[in-house]
């Protein structure tokens, strides 16, 4: 049986905490920081991680992570 493959993408973009959870950069925060309020940049600060049902479609896609 051959190995399976991890998408590309998705291992750049994402990673498993030890607690299986997975953690991701915090979005919009590429360009346009003049139009944010203080407080989105503010809270959009670090990582944050994934809800339970976009986790399961990352999931799918690194069938070797933990």
């Amino acid at each position: 049986m051959p190995k399976m493959k991890t998408k590309s993408s998705v291992k750049k973009r994402f990673k498993v905490t030890a607690t299986g959870r997975i953690k991701v950069a915090q979005a919009g925060k590429r360009h346009g920081m003049i139009k944010r309020t203080t407080k989105f940049i503010r809270d959009a600060r670090g990582t944050t991680v994934l809800s339970d049902a976009d986790a399961k479609i990352v999931k799918s896609y690194m069938p070797y992570a933990r």
